[in-house]
């Protein structure tokens, strides 16, 4: 318990600034966007995938006049 209470003395330091370190609020907002960057990411990857996928479908569809 000692180390918990410890631990958040240091969080309420940084976050009032009479500490260095990162505010939480920052903290938060970094992984947040962090993992809109991965989930933005992923849809790219799909995004190129698919595509791909339709551009060589149409390179194999047979040429009509």
């Amino acid at each position: 318990v000692p180390q918990t209470l410890h631990e958040w003395v240091k969080k309420a330091e940084v976050d009032s600034g009479k500490r260095a370190g990162v505010p939480t609020e920052v903290a938060d907002k970094v992984k947040a966007l962090e993992r809109e960057v991965r989930e933005l990411r992923q849809a790219n990857e799909i995004l190129r995938k698919a595509s791909a996928y339709f551009a060589q479908a149409e390179l194999d569809r047979p040429f009509r006049r």
